[in-house]
């Protein structure tokens, strides 16, 4: 949590240090502070925070009033921290775009648990939300970037030949499945009828040497004997 930036927003300064001192002895490093709901809408124009508290009751506007405000400049995850707590301050403050809501008193150790907690979902969403828009396909030690043209392994970029590129990249839309060295020659080339098993077979051998510790012991191209080839996560020979 060293690198998460968080926000909090409460005119009480006995609250505010209390939240900072336990938030700092639970590993949060970067830790802002505001007053008033005009302060923290600035603090959001100025800086991106990972992480935001805000008190519903701030002299001047309300949470609820810059709540949409902040979230014209971040998408990063608000707890609403309030002494009001109807059921319809609840949804209220959910509608106007909150993840989490709790009522003052509060135990701090609990809202650095939910905090833990919002930023591991939000972090995992972000990253799978990025890879499904770049089409992003993981292997754990190599991706394939299918917008890119690249191959990745180990965090480096391989080149691969058109066609080589592909072939792998037809496996990696459909992992875990057996194709035909005929099915690959169709689907891939393009081309009905008599296939080239030559053809496809060194073009296995090309990926393999791109993706595997040996290709004479693949873990991720997989011979299934009498049927074909398959593309699996790795090491489950």
């Amino acid at each position: 949590m060293k690198d998460v930036s968080v926000l909090i927003v409460d005119d009480e300064h006995s609250i505010v240090q209390m939240l900072k001192k336990v938030l700092e002895k639970e590993g949060f490093r970067h830790i802002h502070t505001a007053g008033t709901g005009e302060e923290a809408l600035e603090a959001c124009r100025r800086h991106a925070y990972d992480y935001i508290i805000l008190d519903v009751m701030l002299p001047g506007a309300s949470g609820f009033d810059i709540c949409p405000l902040i979230r014209q400049y971040t998408d990063a995850p608000i707890l609403f921290l309030t002494a009001r707590s109807t059921d319809l301050d609840k949804l209220n403050g959910f509608a106007l775009g909150a993840d989490d809501y709790m009522t003052k008193p509060f135990n701090p150790l609990e809202v650095a648990a939910r905090m833990k907690a919002h930023l591991r979902r939000y972090k995992s969403a972000n990253e799978a939300a990025k890879s499904a828009k770049r089409h992003i396909y993981d292997f754990g030690r190599f991706q394939v970037d299918e917008l890119a043209g690249e191959l990745i392994v180990e965090g480096r970029p391989v080149p691969c030949p058109a066609q080589v590129f592909q072939l792998l990249l037809f496996f990696c839309k459909h992992p875990n499945r057996v194709f035909s060295k005929q099915e690959l020659y169709e689907r891939v080339w393009g081309e009905d009828g008599m296939h080239d098993d030559n053809t496809v077979m060194v073009h296995i051998y090309r990926i393999r040497e791109r993706i595997e510790h040996n290709p004479a012991e693949p873990e991720y191209l997989l011979t299934v004997r009498g049927i074909g080839y398959k593309l699996v996560r790795g090491d489950r020979r």
